[in-house]
Parts: structure tokens; sequence; C-alpha cells
């Protein structure tokens, strides 16, 4: 596995490409886009202001959901998670109040094996998004999934 910078989150075009995705969200066709693919809205952690990022699910845990950042620690969403973690995921046509917390690398390195496992080529494109690159192997995918931050979202009490 050769290991790149984190990448930087994306600027100017290729953020507005980034974002597309949350218009599907609001004109209501987010069951198109299944469940590998999450609204997130969060607080920012400056402004106070609700924020919103479409991330992809990675993996489920019971009735909560997986993400990586694939932009590292420093991603918004990322950091405004960690400073605010109370949350909004609307996934699959439903909107659930979450509670976001992190995972160590070890669970990070188990869910992306698994992911890998389940979506080879899904899981090679994510790594290559995230600044890796991987041959697709188990073992490759478990490294990176120690070294990239993931985040369980499970539901709130609320």
């Amino acid at each position: 596995m050769r290991v790149a910078d984190t990448p930087r989150p994306p600027t100017g075009f290729r953020r507005l490409v980034w974002r597309l995705p949350i218009l599907l969200y609001r004109v209501g066709l987010d069951r198109l886009l299944g469940e590998r693919v999450m609204l997130l809205t969060h607080t920012g952690r400056v402004s106070g202001r609700p924020r919103q990022a479409v991330i992809e699910v990675v993996a489920r845990t019971g009735d909560g959901y997986v993400a990586a950042s694939g932009f590292g620690p420093r991603a918004d969403w990322y950091r405004n998670l960690m400073k605010t973690p109370e949350a909004v995921v609307r996934v699959g046509g439903r909107v659930v109040p979450v509670v976001a917390r992190p995972l160590t690398g070890a669970e990070g390195g188990r869910i992306m094996e698994r992911y890998a496992a389940r979506h080879p080529r899904a899981a090679r494109r994510l790594c290559r998004v995230m600044g890796f690159a991987v041959d697709g192997g188990v073992a490759d995918c478990r490294a990176v999934g120690e070294r990239v931050p993931f985040v369980c979202f499970t539901p709130s009490e609320s």
C-alpha cells in the first residue's frame, strides 16, 4: 500500500460537484441513492448553524451507520461532529436523529476489511479518493481503515 498525503477537501468547481447529491435530497429523490449514501445535517463548530454533507455509508451497526472521513480529520463535517456530536442523518428515505462517536483505528480497520470483502471495486475507489494506492486486497484495506477516521452514527434517545 502506497500512501499519499491525505487529500485536501475540494474547492471551487470540484466542491460544487461533490455537493450536487445534496440537491437530490432537497428535491426528495434521496431514495434513488439507497442506503449506501446519507445526508448528514450537523452543527457548524464556529457558526453554530446547520451544515450538510452527503457521505457514503461503509457499514451498518444494528440500527446505526458508519462513515469514513475521506479527507481525514480536517474534513469540516468530521471536525464539526467532534465538537457537537448530535446530528440528523437522512438515509433510504428515513430521517434519524443520531449521536456521532469516533471509532478507534482497530475498529476502522475491521470495518474497512469487511467493506472491501463486500464491495471490492468501491473499496478501491474509496481508498483512492482518500489518497491511498491499494491493490484492493483485504489487508491493504484494513491498513487504510486503521489510518482513516471513522464515525459511528447511533440513533439518539430523543
